[in-house]
């Protein structure tokens, strides 16, 4: 199974702008979607938003109004722009493929690549 490595993360101040980027190691089956996801300390992975190639992409209500994830299709590539960064943003962020539901996208394998560290602070 292919893993993700995700990059982009870094520090910021509230009300700034991150982009990130998550490509996969190996062949991923189109049909699954690409998801990031992020966790804070002592807090459990979360969903944050995930995009499938036919369909149309989905955001948590966290990330509504303030992050866009993309796919290019030629780099293999997921991006996570991420604008009006919170403190409340500040976790590592990954992303792995998972399978889309209306609400959500369950990863589709327990291994996890690298993660990005995002911080929020003034």
């Amino acid at each position: 199974q292919a893993q993700f490595v995700a990059s982009g993360g870094g520090l910021v101040k509230p009300g700034g702008s991150l982009r990130l980027s998550c490509a996969p190691s190996g062949h991923i089956s189109s049909l699954y979607a690409t998801g990031w996801y992020r966790q804070a300390p002592g807090n459990p992975r979360e969903l944050v938003a995930a995009i499938i190639s036919d369909g149309d992409p989905l955001y948590m209500d966290s990330a509504k109004g303030r992050f866009t994830i993309s796919r290019d299709s030629v780099k293999k590539t997921v991006s996570l722009q991420m604008n009006n960064l919170k403190p409340e943003d500040t976790a590592v962020y990954s992303c792995n493929a998972c399978l889309l539901g209306t609400y959500s996208c369950v990863p589709a394998w327990d291994s996890w690549g690298q993660g990005t560290q995002v911080t929020v602070s003034s």
